[in-house]
């Protein structure tokens, strides 16, 4: 006969069933608690025939923690948010969290409402990928005891921490590595999503140049993807003068404007125009892009957050975190330094 019932099953009916307490059940479900091994035994046998699974979360909830940490972010098909929110779900596994996704649009409306999410399922953390949260539910979040982490966020929110990459230095490497090719006429192709990072690396590429005397042109041609660092392209090339070194704040963009610009406009790669990226997806070491750009450390920083949600008490609690520095990958985007005579 089958004993299972329909919908979740109590332990109160797995206690029912085995004829040992409520109290029983429960010290069998949790390690180290002392049971004798013929109440184990009747326990886990019930269990078995009635398929019961231990409630976690409710399990969390009575003694204030859920185990939940929710994850805010949008553009989720985009390469390196793929590979970000694969690498930060299966680290968070290992320390027994789980992952709540929340997709969003990344505006503060939809960026909110996922903040509130997070309160109404008791989630111990909150790790934002995507948009500026309001400093008020920042609060809100903090005063309910979640741990918030912002990822390439703004920094002078009061209560979370904040894991950050160093945008600006970096971005000011990418105009030398320009520079040092023999690059005259340089240009930068941005993003009108306009996200901190983005706006970090634009402008710490132009006021390296400015600081050489030279004024790059910028194009936003839309939102951070292939098909606006196309556009960037079309729009650069299709008037005289076009540059000849190319800072691309990410690699979609970047591998959208080389494909522009060799299959549009017959330009070669890089020896008629460098291009560098900025994420190192997969798709920038493949052989037909070749893309030098920077590599965002994705298992360091996901290795930061799991260590911040491993802490323990509110003393512990960092505020600021040192931010992490990408790497950069040569390939054969950018022309080699000219040889000197």
């Amino acid at each position: 006969m089958d004993t299972r019932e329909k919908g979740f099953v109590s332990a109160e009916t797995v206690a029912r069933l085995a004829g040992v307490s409520r109290s029983a059940v429960s010290r069998t479900f949790t390690d180290g608690a002392s049971v004798s091994e013929a109440t184990r035994k009747k326990v886990l046998e019930a269990a078995d025939a009635l398929g019961y699974h231990v409630n976690h979360l409710a399990r969390g909830l009575s003694h204030d923690r859920s185990n939940i940490i929710g994850i805010i972010v949008s553009e989720i098909p985009t390469p390196y948010q793929a590979r970000l929110l694969d690498e930060m779900t299966r680290q968070l596994q290992t320390i027994g969290k789980i992952g709540m996704v929340i997709n969003t649009t990344g505006d503060a409306a939809s960026v909110a409402n996922a903040l509130r999410q997070t309160l109404n399922f008791r989630a111990d953390g909150v790790i934002v990928l995507s948009g500026t949260p309001d400093a008020s539910l920042i609060a809100s979040c903090v005063a309910n005891g979640q741990r918030v982490i912002l990822i390439n966020r703004s920094d002078h929110i009061e209560g979370p921490a904040n894991l950050a990459v160093e945008n600006a230095e970096t971005a000011q490497e990418a105009y030398h590595l320009l520079r040092r090719a023999g690059c005259r006429q340089l240009a930068v192709v941005s993003s009108t999503a306009g996200t901190p990072s983005l706006m970090a690396r634009e402008n710490a590429f132009l006021a390296a140049a400015m600081a050489d005397g030279l004024a790059p042109s910028v194009v936003k041609a839309g939102p951070t993807g292939y098909a606006a660092g196309a556009e960037a392209a079309r729009q650069l090339y299709s008037r005289s003068g076009g540059p000849d070194g190319v800072f691309c704040v990410t690699d979609l963009l970047a591998l959208g404007f080389m494909d522009a610009a060799r299959h549009a406009f017959s330009l070669r790669v890089p020896q008629d125009v460098s291009i560098i990226g900025f994420d190192d997806i997969e798709q920038a070491g493949w052989e037909s892009y070749g893309l030098t750009t920077f590599r965002q450390p994705v298992e360091e920083m996901v290795e930061a957050i799991v260590q911040l949600l491993s802490q323990t008490g509110p003393a512990d609690w960092p505020h600021a975190v040192p931010p992490i520095k990408p790497v950069p990958i040569w390939r054969k985007s950018v022309l080699p330094r000219p040889e000197t005579t």
